[in-house]
C-alpha cells in the first residue's frame, strides 16, 4: 500500500507513531468489539454504534489509568498540604545564590518531601501516560479514511470494509471525519463542531475553577500561585479552541467524553480527598462529624458533643477530688541514699 499521502506516517512523527503501534492496534480492537456488541443488540452497523464505540474506548482508558490518578490525588494533596512549609524554606534562603545555600535549601526540601512521603514528580505520571494515549487515538481516527479508500494498510481490527463503515457514519448530521477547517464543511457542521469545542473548553475551565475555589488552602495562596492558577483557568481553554478546530469530529467526540470524565473525577476527588486547610476540607470535616453523630444516635451512644461534655465534667470531678495542690513530679529509678 502507498502510505505517502498520510502525513503522520512520515518524518519524526512516523517514527514515533510506529513505536505506539501496539497501543493503536489495541484501541482498534476495543472499538471494533464494542461495535459488534452494540450491533448484536440491534443497533445499525453504520451510525451511532461507532460513536458509542468511541465513548466506550474513553471509559476503558479512564478505568485503566484511574489507579495512577488515585495515586496522583494523594500525592497532590500532600504536596499542597506542605506548601506553607515549602514557602518557609524558600523564604529562608531567599536572595542567597551561593552554592552552599542552594545545597542546604535542596537538602531541607528533600527532607520535607521524605518526612511527608511526597514525590514531586508523582503528579506527572498520569499525564505522561494520557499524552501517548491521546496521540494514538488521534492517529487511529485520522488514518481510518485512508484505510477506507485503500491508501493505507489495515490497522488492527480496521480493514477496508470496517473503515468504510466508520467513514460513512454521521452524527448530528456531519461525518465523523469532518473538520471545522475543511472547505467542504457546511455552516451547520461548523456550528455543531463549534458547540463541541465550546463544551470541551467549558469542562476544562469549570474543572480548574472548581479546584481553585474549593480545594486550595488559603495559606498556600501566594502571588505566584494565583498567577499560575489564572493561566491554567484561561490559557488552557483558549488553546483548546485552536486545537479543536483542526481535529476530526471523531476526535472531538473522544476529547469531549474524556473531559467530562475528568471533570466528574475532579469533583469526586475534591469531595472525598480535599487538600487540608481548603474549603472542601472544612466541608468534609463537617460531613464526617455529622455522619459520626448519626451513627452514634442509631447505636444509642452519646454524640461527639455530649461525649466531650462528659469528659469535661469528669475532669472537673477529678480536679475537685484530688484537690488544688499540684502533684510534684517523681523521678523514676531514683537511687536511694
Amino acid at each position: 500500500m502507498n502510505n505517502q499521502d498520510f502525513l503522520l506516517d512520515g518524518g519524526f512523527w512516523g517514527w514515533l507513531y510506529k513505536l505506539l503501534t501496539p497501543i493503536e492496534w489495541l484501541m482498534t480492537w476495543i472499538m471494533n468489539l464494542f461495535h459488534k456488541f452494540v450491533t448484536l443488540l440491534g443497533a445499525p452497523e453504520v451510525g451511532a454504534s461507532w460513536v458509542l464505540a468511541i465513548i466506550f474506548l474513553v471509559i476503558v482508558v479512564q478505568c485503566c489509568v484511574f489507579p495512577l490518578f488515585y495515586k496522583q490525588m494523594k500525592s497532590m494533596r500532600r504536596m499542597q498540604a506542605i506548601q506553607p512549609k515549602m514557602l518557609k524554606i524558600q523564604n529562608k534562603y531567599k536572595g542567597k545564590n551561593d552554592p552552599a545555600s542552594k545545597d542546604a535549601m535542596q537538602r531541607e526540601m528533600m527532607k520535607l518531601y521524605q518526612d511527608n512521603n511526597v514525590n514531586p514528580a508523582g503528579s506527572c505520571l498520569p499525564m505522561l501516560i494520557q499524552g501517548p494515549v491521546f496521540m494514538c487515538m488521534f492517529y487511529v481516527l485520522s488514518v481510518i479514511p485512508y484505510i477506507a479508500n485503500g491508501k493505507h494498510a489495515p490497522l488492527g481490527a480496521f480493514d477496508q470494509p470496517t473503515a468504510q463503515q466508520f467513514v460513512d457514519t454521521h452524527f448530528f448530521g456531519i461525518s465523523l471525519q469532518t473538520r471545522f477547517s475543511d472547505p467542504t464543511t457546511t455552516t451547520s457542521g461548523r456550528v455543531v463542531i463549534g458547540l463541541f469545542v465550546a463544551a470541551m473548553c467549558f469542562c476544562l475551565w469549570f474543572m480548574q475553577l472548581y479546584t481553585m475555589k474549593r480545594n486550595t488552602p488559603a495559606a498556600s495562596m501566594t502571588k505566584q500561585t494565583q498567577t499560575m492558577q489564572k493561566f491554567m483557568l484561561w490559557g488552557f481553554p483558549i488553546m483548546y479552541i485552536f486545537s479543536g478546530i483542526a481535529m476530526p469530529f471523531a476526535v472531538l467526540v473522544y476529547w469531549l467524553t474524556n473531559n467530562i470524565c475528568n471533570l466528574l473525577r475532579s469533583v469526586w476527588q475534591v469531595h472525598e480527598f480535599p487538600t487540608p486547610g481548603s474549603p472542601a476540607a472544612e466541608a468534609k470535616e463537617k460531613r464526617d462529624h455529622d455522619r459520626e453523630n448519626e451513627a452514634r444516635a442509631k447505636d444509642g451512644r452519646l454524640s461527639l458533643e455530649e461525649e466531650e461534655l462528659e469528659r469535661a465534667k469528669q475532669a472537673e470531678v477529678d480536679r475537685l477530688t484530688t484537690g488544688y495542690q499540684r502533684e510534684q513530679p517523681k523521678r523514676k529509678n531514683r537511687k536511694k541514699r
